[in-house]
C-alpha cells in the first residue's frame, strides 16, 4: 500500500527524466492555461487535469512515454492515473514543472 502511494506521488524507483525525452517522451503539462502562460518547460503540451479526458485522441501511440507534470505533482499523479485507466502504459509522474525542469 504505501509503496502504491509512493508510485502516485512520483516517489516510487528513480526514473531518468532526461533519458526518457531523448527518446521522445511528450512532456504534458497539466496546470490551466493561465498557469502554463506564467512559465513552463519548453516544448511541453498543456492540458489542463479537467480537460485530459476530452483530449486522449492526441495521443495516438499508447507506448510513447507521457511525463506528466504540474504545479506540485498532484494534478500530474491524477493525470498518471487517467492515462493508465485508459490503456496508456508509459506514464510518468515528474511531479512540479519547476523541479522536473532541472531533470531533463
Amino acid at each position: 500500500m504505501i509503496n502504491t502511494i509512493k508510485n502516485m506521488l512520483g516517489l516510487g524507483p528513480k526514473v531518468d527524466y532526461a533519458e526518457l525525452v531523448k527518446q521522445g517522451a511528450v512532456i504534458l503539462d497539466v496546470r490551466t492555461k493561465g498557469e502554463y502562460a506564467g512559465g513552463h518547460i519548453k516544448g511541453s503540451l498543456n492540458i489542463s487535469v479537467d480537460q485530459l479526458n476530452k483530449n486522449l485522441s492526441k495521443f495516438t501511440d499508447k507506448n510513447k512515454p507521457i511525463i506528466t507534470c504540474c504545479a506540485s505533482g498532484m494534478r500530474s499523479a491524477s493525470a498518471k492515473s487517467i492515462l493508465k485507466s485508459n490503456g496508456y502504459t508509459q506514464v510518468f509522474n515528474g511531479g512540479p514543472w519547476t523541479s522536473l525542469k532541472s531533470k531533463i
